[in-house]
């Protein structure tokens, strides 16, 4: 029987409504049982934007399941990949053997088509750091 090491993944923007949301979304896609994923906000809004649900949706993903999260509610422990999108000097120290910043603009209020384009950025940056990790 083959055995492996959950890698702990953690996405963190401002409001954990949209770009976190959807990288959390693409490493449980891509990483599958192999990844346990996480995301967070440094100000988190305390929803899942609808146009991030109905974006991720388009790929059969359901994203009306997760919820808009703070950093305070993360469970303690050392992450594999810290990957932050934007949120600055926001961002408090968490524990990572691996950091990231990814400046990935908020699509909050893009039109749908720009909107698509960030979340396939997302999903194709997630899908690297995945195959990485491996």
């Amino acid at each position: 029987m083959l055995s492996f090491e959950v890698k702990r993944f953690l996405f963190v923007c401002i409001e954990n409504s949209n770009r976190s949301q959807m990288a959390q979304a693409f490493a449980r896609i891509y990483g599958g049982d192999q990844i346990e994923a996480f995301s967070a906000g440094s100000r988190p809004s305390g929803k899942v934007n609808p146009r991030a649900i109905a974006a991720m949706a388009e790929l059969n993903y359901d994203l009306s399941s997760h919820t808009s999260k703070s950093l305070d509610d993360l469970p303690p422990m050392e992450f594999d990949y810290v990957v932050t999108m934007g949120c600055g000097d926001a961002c408090p120290f968490i524990p990572a053997r691996n950091r990231l910043d990814w400046q990935i603009p908020d699509p909050r209020d893009m039109n749908p088509d720009d909107f698509r384009k960030v979340r396939d950025l997302i999903g194709s940056k997630v899908r690297e750091i995945v195959r990485a990790s491996g």
